[in-house]
């Protein structure tokens, strides 16, 4: 319904100024100077229903002087769309159609956070946003219509809950309807969302959250003119069903456009169209006909000799015209015989199903990969099809890496980004390389919507992903390549992506009947040449694993083709990817589980407000000092510290800085580093784990008998310490000698003024790991649960040996010292508890059967629990070894003894001993020496 709205804002301004004079002007009806003239008051709305929402067209309040202006509102947002065409006539053989859609702050009420407060260069959404206009109303433009064209949108209000590009698409049709500019339309444009298999009509953006379908959709009545999809894997038979529901909802867009310009419309002013005469026409085509079709009947001419070869016709035609004295002819030279190409080389499609390099029709070109192929990167990959070639790099980053984004909708960061770069040499070509480019921000977002849907979920996987793709050679359908080669990247760098993704371009060549426009004849082609995509009808990209599709973007070039051929053109997609995807497993198959020292590493530890803040130091020095010393990034959030470090070593490194700033959570049997404050007559103070103070008890500092604590540490010593005991009140006591005995160390100050070591031969799945650290871990690994370990775990409270180390080790200290190994046993029982299979050996097959009857005088009501630092017990020989003893205390307790100087070594299996608890280790296992009273 169209209604004329009159504006009571206006009638209470009996005056309006003028911009450059100021002049002041009366505008007046009947006999009221104070009553504006009414035709500058109206406006015309069109008012309807889609989805559920109240949608609006209005004309005439804004923008007047421009050549068609439309505000679109739905709900609180609204988008203004303005047209302008130039007045003179264009020389040129193309249409200088431009699209600006902008996002300015001010449309949610924020003023810009940049220096000048403005807002700056196009953002890369607002470049998708103009593309996304731009595709649906360019093939409605006349054919020789070569006037410029300047559509601008912009968004006026937003409420966050609708997205602005939908609907600045539709206000720039009704603005065109609106124009005196030739222009087939309207069209019409809709979003479809899919939430537990039930579509939705124009989603919010809560609701597109929780979708696994974004489809945009743009048609006119009874033709398809562009869709952009990005999915969760959905099945082509699931995305016919959406898209044929999008378009009858889509063309309800329709008729309130059409009411609108019978309302508000101005006439279609006549312009002069840039047509080739048919005479000239028919000039060019016998000169070049004969010898064009001989060059594309050749498969063996390669992209460029076929170029060379082709530019050589047209140059012998331009001299045949010229010595005619034809200049007319020579004056649409380059467009005629550009049609004389596409005519040839859509017939031969059409008549024969022949290609210009030999090929079926549903026939993809080789196809060759190789994945890691630059070792020294997170991830990389080289991807060629043909003559199409792209390498694909993987670069893993923090979550404060994550791209910041300035939209009025959506998310405010993103962690995976994909960057699609086209340099000037990929096509042979000298060129400059400016700021961004709308085709490779359009390129490289369809292969970014690709590759997200099989990306691990951000708790799984917290990095921020960069792929990187950079076109080495062009000959068609570069964005599909970058999805194949960003996959394979992907899984090079050993991030757990579900499974491979493809993606492979499908054309289309079809014969119009020029009374009706309806398609008579058409062919399908896979895998389209950059020359196939300059002379056919459409370019539909279609990306997806073997389970569905991710991503899909549909350019064409005719005024519409019908929904039905769009659906037919999915199943020869679907069997090119397939046969991609071979070739991408073979070459990998599975993300990596190997990872070198180059790979990072992710650690997200907890800790509370007040000790992040203490992290971080008066604006923030201290963190940036960490960073700087260290090489590693810190990233804050509530309650959580992120480190992204290049390798393992400084990951532990910049661990052990902050355990010093701000510690953890105190537990027993654990080794910490700190510094010697102060030394009083029973021990020292040691301060460690961000501040907390510990003491280290002169009986505590060696095995030896000690009569000056400052003989072993001195005030301001940095030494690594054990947590003994930790009481209710919160006192901790640490031992120097507990770790000096089970962690020797030739440099430490305790070893060298000649304290004992307690040998000890622990067999431990921390070793394992140990171990495996110098060697590739798994990727999937790298990054660490909340739940992340202290510096203090990446070392036991002992010296960590698996049982074959040691007795390697004893066999070569044996023969080193010309003796037998007579007393070298390295069995245990397979019963053994943990605690003795810490301890060490293997399966028992030598142990003395009457020694399982005796029993230490402890008895077997010895519990761990009961077992103290200076307890004294009578232990049995459980196992010898070459260095000491495995001691059973009884109540299956297993416990450690090391021979002393001048000790007796003639045990057998089964002798008792008396012998005292002096320290233990860090998994409880006691380490015992002689009873004093012995």
């Amino acid at each position: 319904m169209a209604t004329k709205v009159f504006n009571p804002l206006l009638t209470s301004l009996p005056l309006l100024l003028t911009r450059r004079r100021f002049r002041l002007r009366t505008f007046c009806t009947g006999n009221s100077p104070l009553r504006l003239q009414s035709k500058y008051l109206e406006t015309f709305r069109e008012e309807f229903e889609v989805g559920n929402r109240l949608t609006s067209f209005e004309t005439g309040k804004i923008a007047r002087f421009a050549n068609g202006a439309v505000v679109m509102g739905v709900n609180e947002t609204k988008v203004l769309s303005t047209v302008a065409s130039a007045k003179a006539d264009g020389v040129r053989d193309f249409l200088p159609l431009t699209v600006d859609y902008q996002e300015k702050q001010f449309a949610q009420g924020v003023i810009p956070s940049t220096f000048m407060r403005r807002e700056g260069a196009p953002k890369e959404r607002e470049l998708l946003c103009g593309r996304l206009i731009d595709r649906p109303i360019r093939p409605l433009f006349p054919s020789g219509f070569y006037h410029e064209v300047q559509v601008m949108a912009s968004v006026l209000s937003s409420d966050g809950e609708q997205d602005p590009d939908v609907m600045a698409a539709n206000a720039t049709s009704a603005a065109l309807m609106l124009s005196d500019i030739p222009w087939c339309g309207p069209i019409g444009m809709i979003r479809i969302g899919r939430i537990n298999g039930q579509f939705i009509i124009n989603p919010s953006m809560d609701e597109l959250s929780s979708s696994d379908l974004n489809l945009v959709y743009a048609c006119t009545k009874d033709k398809t003119l562009m869709i952009d999809v990005q999915a969760c894997e959905i099945s082509e038979k699931d995305l016919k069903s959406g898209l044929r529901l999008a378009h009858p909802e889509a063309v309800k867009y329709l008729e309130p456009q059409i009411r609108l310009a019978a309302q508000a419309g101005k006439r279609k002013k006549e312009y002069t169209l840039s047509m080739m005469p048919e005479s000239t026409m028919e000039r060019i085509r016998n000169l070049s006909e004969s010898r064009i079709e001989a060059v594309f009947s050749d498969p063996t001419y390669g992209k460029f000799e076929r170029g060379e070869a082709l530019d050589m016709i047209a140059q012998d035609v331009k001299r045949s015209l010229e010595e005619e004295g034809n200049g007319e002819s020579l004056h649409g030279l380059s467009k005629a015989v550009d049609t004389v190409r596409k005519q040839i080389v859509r017939r031969r499609i059409l008549k024969k199903g022949a290609r210009v390099d030999g090929r079926c029709l549903d026939e993809v070109r080789p196809v060759y990969c190789e994945a890691g192929n630059l070792p020294a990167l997170h991830g990389s990959s080289l991807f060629s099809r043909g003559d199409t070639q792209v390498l694909c790099t993987v670069t893993l980053g923090a979550p404060g890496d994550a791209q910041r984004l300035a939209s009025v909708v959506g998310p405010s960061s993103k962690r995976f980004m994909l960057h699609y770069s086209f340099p000037p040499f990929s096509i042979n070509e000298v060129g400059k390389r400016t700021g961004l480019n709308r085709r490779e921000v359009g390129h490289g977002t369809l292969a970014e919507k690709a590759l997200l849907a099989v990306l691990p979920p951000e708790h799984d996987f917290p990095y921020t992903v960069r792929v990187n793709s950079e076109v080495m050679a062009s000959d068609g359908s570069t964005s599909m390549a970058s999805v194949c080669g960003g996959s394979m990247a992907l899984m090079d760098a050993g991030i757990p992506v579900r499974e491979h993704v493809a993606g492979v371009s499908v054309g289309l060549v079809s014969e119009v009947d020029p009374t009706t426009g309806e398609i008579t004849d058409y062919r399908i082609v896979t895998d389209i040449l950059g020359l196939e995509d300059h002379l056919g009808d459409m370019d539909f990209k279609i990306a997806g694993t073997r389970n569905g599709i991710t991503a899909i973007q549909l350019d064409i070039k005719p005024a519409g083709i019908p929904l039905d051929i769009i659906c037919e053109s999915l199943e020869p997609a679907f069997r090119g990817r397939l046969q991609i995807l071979d070739h991408m497993e073979q070459a990998i198959n599975a993300p990596r589980t190997n990872d070198d020292r180059n790979s990072p590493r992710l650690a997200t530890l907890k800790y509370g407000n007040d000790s992040i803040r203490r992290l971080i130091g008066p604006l923030g020095a201290l963190k940036q000092r960490i960073e700087e010393e260290t090489g590693a990034r810190i990233s804050v959030g509530d309650g959580t510290l992120t480190i992204l470090a290049k390798n393992q070593s400084i990951m532990d490194k910049v661990q052990e800085k902050i355990d010093f700033i701000i510690g953890r959570e105190i537990e027993v049997g654990k080794v910490y580093k700190g510094v010697v404050t102060s030394i009083k007559e029973y021990g020292a103070f040691v301060e460690f784990n961000g501040g907390q103070q510990g003491l280290l008890h002169k009986s505590e500092l060696s095995h030896e008998p000690v009569s000056r604590i400052s003989d072993i540490v001195s005030i301001g010593q940095q030494i690594s310490l054990v947590c003994i005991e930790l009481d209710v009140h919160g006192n901790i006591k640490l031992s120097l000698k507990a770790k000096a005995s089970c962690f020797p160390d030739k440099g430490s100050d305790a070893l060298k003024k000649g304290a004992p070591q307690v040998w000890a031969s622990v067999g431990d799945k921390f070793n394992h790991q140990k171990k495996q650290s110098g060697t590739k871990n798994p990727v999937v690994t790298k990054y660490e649960s909340p739940e992340v370990p202290t510096s203090a775990a990446s070392e036991s409270s002992f010296f960590i040996r698996s049982v074959a180390e040691c007795d390697e080790e004893e066999k070569l200290a044996a023969l080193s010292q010309g003796r037998t190994i007579s007393t070298f046993i390295a069995s245990h029982p397979p019963s053994l508890d943990p605690s003795a299979a810490n301890c060490g050996g293997d399966k028992s097959a030598s142990l003395n059967q009457g020694s399982k009857d005796k029993k230490s005088q402890a008895g077997s009501s010895l519990r761990a629990k009961d077992l103290k630092l200076g307890t004294v017990v009578t232990a049995s020989v459980y196992q010898i070894r070459a260095r000491g003893l495995v001691l059973d205390l009884g109540g299956g307790l297993k416990g450690m003894y090391r021979f002393e100087a001048n000790d007796k070594r003639d045990f057998k299996v089964g002798d008792e001993l008396r012998v005292q608890c002096c320290s233990f280790s860090g998994k409880g296992v006691p380490v015992m020496s002689r009873a004093k009273d012995e």
